[in-house]
């Protein structure tokens, strides 16, 4: 009976797991050996006293010790782990032996007694199956963003670069880089606009300038004629005139002040719009006398002049084209008045065209009006009479201005 008694003792002897598994417990565990096993306990734990001491010791005390000889039992490493060299227990590497069960879609990652499945960036794991992210669902990307397996690519709208980030655009200055305008370049967010100079106009094609043709614009631009250059224009008067300060309009140029004229020299420079005339003596027909440069007069007591007026004056004016109408244009009025008499003012003669009428304007005077257009280059000659009529003494008579009318080529 002794002897099996010391048999089954020596049978069920504890093997210390602490002691011969190389970190049994992790972290803050610590090991507590059991019989036939251990436990990994929070050092915390009041009942932990230290690292090999059994907290039950006092419910199991240990079996004296025998003279008997014990059996030897072979060293055994945790699940994880496989016996190395030195009788040490080392970790199994089951992602290099392949001996994992990761899905194909996932990575093996090898731990301390284990591994883990997980999947490379770009994809997440659901249901042990690594899927796409689709990182453009999340705005990683500032303007446009394609998305690809277990990446993402971001790209820029056309006039936008993309950074060294990778993800946000930067506006590219295209008057900088390449300037496509032909004229004026304006750098936009995104894009750029083209501008012309002054005298130009953006083509068709947003890039290109055209000249400006400002004289089809208004024929009112210029009073008389407007001359397109390459981005401007500029006015121009015809010969005898000049171009005022305001660039636009015309003035006579009085030749005959400034001695610009090749008039002889009997003859008399007479000024009129946009060039001069050179007016011969006046020479007065017989039975005319002269009486001064521009009289002539008829002798009472010269038969030949019973029928004839008593006096001609001639005198010169000149007028623009296409004057505005009714315009007075000429005054003429008895120089005396006698006792009894009375004046008749009308046009004797040349009026063929009725453009013009004599209205009395008092009673010695009368006024020229001209009722109709006149279009020059014209000279118009006029024989305005002034009747005198005398009932006292039973008088009639007449004088007689011969007017001549210069009518200029241009209405300025």
């Amino acid at each position: 009976l002794g002897r099996i008694l010391t048999e089954s003792i020596h049978l069920h002897w504890d093997i210390d797991e602490c002691r011969t598994i190389p970190e049994a417990c992790r972290g803050d565990m610590v090991c507590v050996n059991q019989n036939g096993g251990y436990l990994c306990i929070p050092r915390t734990n009041p009942v932990y006293r230290s690292p090999y001491v059994n907290p039950y010791s006092n419910i199991y005390p240990p079996p004296p010790a025998s003279n008997y000889p014990t059996a030897t039992r072979p060293l055994m490493c945790r699940f994880g782990y496989q016996m190395g060299e030195n009788n040490q227990c080392v970790d199994i590497d089951e992602c290099a032996s392949e001996s994992h069960q990761c899905n194909p879609t996932q990575i093996c990652i090898n731990t301390e007694g284990g591994y883990t499945c997980s999947c490379t960036e770009g994809y997440w794991l659901l249901e042990g199956q690594c899927l796409d992210i689709d990182e453009c669902r999340y705005g990683y990307c500032q303007q446009l963003c394609a998305n690809v397996p277990g990446s993402y690519s971001c790209t820029c709208n056309p006039g936008f670069t993309l950074n060294d980030d990778g993800r946000s655009c930067q506006d590219v200055n295209e008057c900088t880089t390449q300037n496509p305008c032909v004229q004026n370049c304006v750098n936009t967010y995104g894009s750029f606009l083209c501008r012309c100079d002054p005298g130009y106009e953006l083509e068709a094609d947003g890039i290109s300038c055209s000249d400006m043709d400002e004289c089809s614009f208004s024929e009112f631009l210029c009073q008389h004629q407007c001359v397109n250059e390459p981005g401007s224009y500029y006015c121009s008067c015809p010969p005898g005139y000049v171009l005022l300060d305001d660039n636009r309009s015309c003035q006579d140029i009085n030749e005959c002040e400034t001695r610009n004229f090749t008039c002889t020299t009997q003859q008399t420079c007479f000024n009129i719009q946009g060039g001069y005339k050179c007016l011969d003596p006046v020479k007065c027909e017989d039975p005319y006398i002269q009486i001064n440069d521009n009289r002539c007069m008829c002798p009472v007591e010269n038969p030949g002049c019973r029928d004839q007026p008593f006096t001609i004056l001639y005198r010169d004016m000149d007028i623009m084209s296409g004057r505005s109408v009714p315009s007075d244009i000429f005054q003429m009025q008895a120089t005396t008045r006698f006792p009894g008499a009375y004046y008749i003012f009308q046009i004797k003669s040349g009026n063929e065209g009725r453009e013009f009428y004599m209205r009395q304007t008092g009673p010695i005077s009368a006024t020229l009006v001209m009722t109709r257009p006149v279009k020059g280059p014209r000279t118009i000659l006029l024989d305005l009479e002034m009747i005198t009529v005398n009932t006292v003494i039973n008088f009639r008579g007449s004088s007689v201005i011969r007017l001549r009318i210069y009518v200029s080529q241009y209405p300025f």
